[in-house]
């Protein structure tokens, strides 16, 4: 099992360096800094393995110490990493959503730039609300509690068993985390700071005793902060130009 969080670990750190580098290069502004749809998913993803690859070493220990007691003989390592190609394929699919909602981000902050604070007073007020659901409940229990996972896909066989367990996790994983991704468009997609944030808190809803009450209080926190940004339009970079800075689409 410490393989597991150690294998893990050595590719979050890795998406992290990535994700570090192009955000030095390339700063936090409005729009999808230039990038083609294809670009932008791939940064995305590696976005995302950094992000949220360590809340996902508890179910991969689980899955691995359960394929190894099914099939002793069987390279539990190589069906992991299947199963985390699949995770990973959920939030590649999402990041098209993501690209359109920061390109019309970024077309908001160029001709609507009095408008731009108020749309992402209420983005953020919404997805606050999203964290006090029955739907971010279940889901967030899902992941906290991923034996189910095991108990139906127990029986599944064939060469793609490994990645539907992956993409099944993922699903329950979005309909968890979906809001907080969109919170990061209007902060600025390349936002280290909140995304270390946000990071933290996804991993601590999925693992930490009290979990379920800092997803609750950290909603509250978004929907007091939107009543703020309305008038201070910087604290919402993803939304927002600064000074003269030409803006790439």
């Amino acid at each position: 099992m410490i393989a597991v969080w150690a294998g893990l670990l050595a590719v979050t750190a890795i998406a992290w360096a990535l994700t570090v580098r192009g955000a030095l290069d390339m700063g936090y502004m409005p729009g999808t800094m230039g990038r083609s749809l294809p670009s932008f998913i791939g940064m995305w993803t590696v976005m995302m393995a950094a992000m949220m690859l360590p809340s996902v070493a508890p179910v991969g220990s689980l899955y691995v110490r359960s394929v190894r007691a099914r099939s002793p003989g069987v390279a539990a390592g190589a069906r992991l990493t299947t199963l985390v190609a699949g995770y990973l394929a959920v939030w590649a699919a999402f990041g098209v959503v993501a690209f359109g909602a920061a390109w019309g981000a970024g077309r908001l902050a160029r001709e609507s730039a009095e408008v731009a604070p108020w749309i992402g007073a209420v983005v953020l007020a919404l997805c606050g609300a999203y964290q006090l659901t029955p739907l971010k409940e279940r889901c967030l229990r899902h992941c906290r509690s991923p034996l189910g996972l095991l108990v139906h896909f127990g029986n599944y066989r064939g060469p793609t068993r490994d990645a539907r367990v992956g993409i099944y996790h993922g699903a329950y994983c979005l309909g968890c985390c979906w809001s907080l991704m969109i919170v990061m468009v209007a902060v600025g997609v390349m936002n280290l700071a909140w995304m270390a944030g946000l990071a933290a808190v996804i991993l601590l809803e999925k693992t930490w005793r009290f979990g379920e009450e800092l997803g609750t209080a950290f909603g509250i926190g978004l929907i007091v902060f939107a009543f703020f940004v309305s008038w201070n339009p910087e604290l919402l970079p993803g939304l927002h130009l600064m000074g003269d800075t030409p803006m790439p689409m």
